[in-house]
């Protein structure tokens, strides 16, 4: 398994307008094709902050918890998920006129081995589930994109 997978996008906005969706994970369903539903435990997001999360690919439905382990506003949000160790991140880079977003799911001491085996019997293997990851990641990011920049234009 990869230990990193990433994509990113540039989003015409700045990065506190990119930060006010970005940190508002109860609507990562919005935006996730595989987490359709992430709900915040105990109030307000920041770090230690734990999640519910629920996760769809084809017929197979799974729960997931993570835990906010970073959380740097208009920078940078991430999560350790507790059954499979992986780390999701979402990175804002300021440019001239635009933001850089950047989604980035890490496993630096790899993935469990539950995760492992579910992945290679139930969903079509490690290459083909990270390339789906990836595909999903860039859907992610468009979503988001669209949200940011609808409420940017609102504003402005």
């Amino acid at each position: 398994m990869t230990n990193t997978l990433e994509a990113s996008i540039d989003i015409d906005a700045t990065p506190a307008e990119v930060w006010t969706v970005i940190s508002d994970l109860k609507r990562m369903g919005e935006w996730s094709p595989q987490c359709r539903m992430m709900r915040v435990l105990g109030g307000e997001v920041r770090g230690g902050t734990k999640t519910f999360n629920l996760n769809k690919k084809g017929l197979l439905v799974w729960p997931t918890s993570s835990k906010v382990i970073r959380f740097e506003p208009n920078q940078a949000i991430a999560w350790r998920v507790v059954e499979n160790h992986t780390i999701w991140t979402y990175e804002i880079t300021a440019g001239d006129k635009t933001s850089t977003l950047t989604e980035r799911r890490e496993a630096p001491t790899g993935t469990t081995k539950i995760s492992s085996f579910l992945v290679d019997k139930f969903m079509g293997g490690t290459a083909g589930f990270e390339e789906d990851m990836v595909k999903g990641m860039n859907t992610t990011l468009t979503r988001i994109k669209s949200e940011v920049e609808s409420k940017a234009r609102a504003r402005g």
